[in-house]
């Protein structure tokens, strides 16, 4: 373990909040790289010599594979500033006694605001509505047919079925309750009776015909790929609308397409797609029953804010020899 005494290096390639950096340099040499969204290894001209004598790493993109630990003989400490280390080569650094810690639910509550952004766009025709009076069709000579043209529905009443009660399945759950919701949730890992009172625990099929809108909050694994296909889908009734800001692949994309198609249900809202970006003459563009975001539902500075916070927290954990919380790979001890 090292010790606050040794001033131990850190290298800062994520988007990361400068205040929480400078902070940190009561602790450590710290230096703070451009973020590059490429991708690539940290073994890569212009930081690999940085990287060379760095004890500790802070990244997002950047990946820290088997290159990048060559290049790393005094790394041992990794911080990703993502929920799961998709970026990081984890058995490789377990090998080397690397802890991985993560920045779990860092995007949570702003995936969580887009998630109902979506959802009460979605129900409520706001981007359809403005891109409609963008385009000069509000005319004097028929004042009224916005009225008409994009009625929707309220929220308050109608019951929201959420898949998935992690971190952003429950903070959807809350703003639903506050907008008079009644709240169905499918997570075959909670008990029942696990969320009170604010949510009745249900079976996914249970949920799917019982909502007026569903919400799609899993994560992306084995078990939910095509978790929603075509037999859930059918369960849904022709008002109901189903919102996915979580992971494209959790609905079978057909099943989806062909429902909106022929609309056997009211609609959808959509920020993730099955290919990013969806090619430009994808039929979604055309079906005037789909909202659709391009992918931001982590789109916002407040996350850089909340993932620093964290990584900040995990880094002076490692330094004081106490236990880090989110460790990836926790057969490698790190303190406590």
């Amino acid at each position: 373990m090292t010790s606050a005494s040794s001033r131990t290096r850190l290298l800062i390639t994520a988007p990361f909040d400068p205040a929480a950096a400078a902070r940190l340099a009561d602790l450590f040499d710290v230096e703070v790289v451009e973020p590059s969204m490429e991708g690539s290894t940290l073994a890569r001209p212009g930081v690999v010599d940085r990287l060379a004598v760095a004890d500790a790493v802070v990244c997002e993109v950047d990946q820290v594979d088997q290159a990048a630990l060559d290049a790393a003989p005094a790394l041992k400490f990794v911080v990703t500033c993502r929920a799961s280390p998709v970026n990081v080569d984890l058995a490789a650094c377990t090998r080397r006694g690397i802890p991985v810690a993560t920045t779990p639910a860092r995007n949570a509550e702003i995936t969580a605001d887009l998630a109902f952004t979506l959802i009460l766009s979605t129900v409520r025709h706001t981007g359809a509505s403005e891109q409609w009076m963008r385009a000069g069709n509000w005319s004097a000579d028929d004042v009224f047919e916005p009225y008409a043209r994009f009625r929707g529905i309220g929220l308050g009443g109608r019951t929201l079925g959420v898949v998935g009660g992690g971190a952003i399945g429950r903070r959807v759950m809350r703003r639903a309750l506050a907008f008079g919701m009644k709240v169905l949730v499918y997570d075959p890992f909670l008990e029942p009776g696990a969320l009170g009172d604010d949510a009745e625990i249900v079976g996914l099929d249970d949920l799917m015909g019982r909502a007026d809108v569903v919400t799609v909050h899993v994560p992306l694994n084995d078990s939910t790929v095509g978790l929603i296909g075509a037999p859930q889908i059918a369960l849904m009734r022709p008002d109901a609308y189903l919102v996915n800001a979580g992971r494209a692949a959790v609905v079978e994309e057909e099943a989806l397409m062909a429902a909106l198609r022929e609309r056997r249900i009211a609609g959808a809202g959509l920020d993730v797609f099955w290919t990013e970006p969806p090619p430009a003459d994808s039929e979604l563009f055309r079906l005037d029953n789909v909202t659709l975001t391009p992918h931001i539902g982590g789109a916002s500075d407040d996350v850089i804010t909340e993932h620093s916070r964290i990584a900040e927290r995990a880094l002076r954990a490692w330094v004081a020899g106490d236990r880090v919380e989110a460790v990836a790979n926790g057969e490698v001890r790190t303190g406590g």
